[in-house]
């Protein structure tokens, strides 16, 4: 196969327009090629007046060879890659874990978790996938009780349970780690056999959207049982068992009825996500070596979809092949904060995504049609240890929870956010009143007020100095009825539980820190990638 990058066409052209432009950039008649297939779509949306699509395709011709000589030197013309996924290793057949403790353990469903529970269970090691949630369908009901009924379950919520805090989010599945091996393709393979579209194998920004994620979830986990996988659900690790640097076991205990019990586990797979504090909290007391990252905090800042389709693709907005709108912005702020947009949700909604009781945390969703009213985005300010908070490794969670609850209370008490008009922010007064042309879309509901009751000063003028700036770029952005509600913390964990070469901890043999809760990954693409090579890892090593 030929790998033919960088094919761009006009919005409106026909699938003959393509296929003859495969074949005028190959210079070989058309009957040479024998079979394309789309790899990448994307957009080049600079000139509003002319946007044009952009094709990346893997294309099979009848004399390879003289193709790639011809075209030799062309950086857009070259062998397709081998993106085949082949284990590292397999277990022998009728493998049952060897010795006591020897099958591997992975703690936490998320992202992470799911995609090196699979490549475990491919491998044949039958993996016990740990989950201190309820499985997706009961977790789904007790997240939406939060948003209709104020009613927070602690261990079963946007940040707990199969599926992690990617389930209700925007499902996006991009990503810019360096991906040498191409596992994010056996990522998104898996993602289609579970019932993800295929469309995410070749758009450029794909995404799944959360009613897709449930079912796509659900499907992979009885992927994992079938081959001999085990799920533990409403179990949390309490405590963990270190004896001479070296894992021996957990100390489990039910959510459900508070039954303690003990796991034997020489091999774990560290896969928390970002919100497990009192995890974190453990293995800091085990003396686990872990260390304090930045993050960033901020707001979640929402428009109505119209506005972003119209600045980012003028007369085109609503093409069907365009779709939403998305963006992304950046401001370095003369008093040294960069300010960010964070997980942009097109056609979306803001969450309650609080794992504890007596705050708020706000976060974004979109289904896969990613047509509701408005677009919201995380817009966040960096936070850094030993400058805004002590550099001991769990100073970012007190952090994180002062700004929190100072957010509950704002917002009433009762999970409603605080919200601001940024007519009012920009001009250093409380909001009242009515909603203007923006209405936000956080449920249970959003009490307007002065955010600088729940964010740090610093943050509050970064902002302030970087949305007339935005203005500039996405027109109306800092429009006076735009609507930002509070708080956004949970961007990025707060600390990382460092690994080595071999992908275990420092300073604890067996146990193998993993995806966004140890610091290694953000978002679902990443986390699952890096869920696959620390399953590789792990098997290299029960299996040697």
């Amino acid at each position: 196969m030929i790998r033919l990058s960088d094919l761009a066409l006009p919005l409106d052209h026909t699938p003959q327009q393509l296929d003859a432009a495969i074949a005028q950039r190959l210079g070989v008649a058309p009957q040479r090629i024998l079979r394309s297939t789309m790899v990448r779509r994307g957009n080049d949306a600079r000139k509003q007046g002319a946007i044009k699509l952009v094709y990346v395709f893997d294309v099979e011709v009848d004399d390879e060879a003289e193709v790639l000589a011809r075209l030799d030197g062309d950086s857009h013309v070259r062998p397709a890659p081998d993106t085949a996924y082949r284990p590292p290793v397999v277990a022998p057949d009728g493998w049952a874990g060897g010795k006591e403790g020897e099958r591997p353990v992975v703690i936490g469903a998320g992202p992470c978790g799911l995609l090196a529970a699979l490549i475990l269970a491919e491998m044949g090691l039958k993996p016990i996938i740990i989950e201190r949630g309820t499985a997706v369908r009961e977790r789904t009901k007790d997240t939406w009780a939060l948003w209709r009924k104020h009613q927070l379950t602690p261990e079963s919520n946007v940040q707990f349970g199969e599926g992690g805090a990617g389930t209700f989010s925007d499902g996006k599945l991009y990503s810019r780690i360096k991906d040498p091996r191409h596992l994010s393709r056996k990522v998104l393979t898996e993602f289609v056999k579970a019932g993800a579209p295929d469309d995410i194998l070749y758009e450029a920004h794909p995404h799944i959207g959360t009613f897709r994620l449930v079912t796509m979830v659900i499907s992979m986990r009885e992927t994992i049982e079938a081959l001999g996988g085990e799920y533990r659900f409403q179990t949390r690790v309490a405590d963990f068992d270190i004896k001479d640097g070296a894992l021996q076991g957990l100390h489990l205990v039910s959510t459900r009825d508070g039954a303690e019990s003990y796991l034997p586990a020489r091999h774990c797979i560290l896969a928390p996500g970002h919100s497990s504090r009192d995890t974190f909290e453990v293995l800091h007391q085990r003396g686990v070596f872990m260390e304090a990252k930045p993050f960033a905090i901020g707001v979640r800042i929402e428009h109505p979809q119209s506005w972003v389709d119209k600045a980012r693709y003028g007369a085109c907005a609503g093409h069907p092949v365009l779709g939403a709108a998305a963006y992304a912005i950046s401001h370095q702020a003369s008093n040294g904060r960069a300010v960010y947009s964070f997980c942009m949700c097109p056609g979306g909604r803001v969450v309650a995504a609080t794992s504890e009781e007596g705050r708020v945390v706000t976060n974004g969703m979109s289904q896969y049609s990613r047509a509701e009213f408005n677009a919201n985005s995380g817009l966040v300010v960096t936070v850094d240890p030993g400058k805004d908070y002590p550099a001991d490794p769990l100073a970012g969670i007190e952090f994180q929870r002062k700004w929190e609850s100072l957010a509950f209370t704002a917002g009433g008490g009762d999970y409603c956010a605080p919200g601001q008009k940024v007519g009012d922010f920009l001009a250093g007064r409380a909001s009242s009143g009515e909603f203007g042309a923006v209405k936000p879309s956080y449920q249970p509901g959003v009490k307007l007020t002065d955010l600088s009751a729940c964010l740090p000063d610093y943050v509050l003028d970064a902002i302030r100095e970087a949305l007339p700036v935005f203005g500039r770029q996405i027109p109306m952005y800092d429009h006076p009825d735009v609507v930002m509600t509070g708080v956004e913390t949970r961007t990025s964990s707060p600390l990382r539980i460092t690994r080595g070469k071999d992908f275990q901890s420092l300073n604890t043999r067996g146990l193998y820190p993993a995806g966004e809760g140890a610091g290694y990954a953000g978002g679902i693409l990443s986390a699952a990638v890096d869920g696959i090579k620390v399953a590789e890892a792990l098997a290299v090593e029960v299996l040697k």
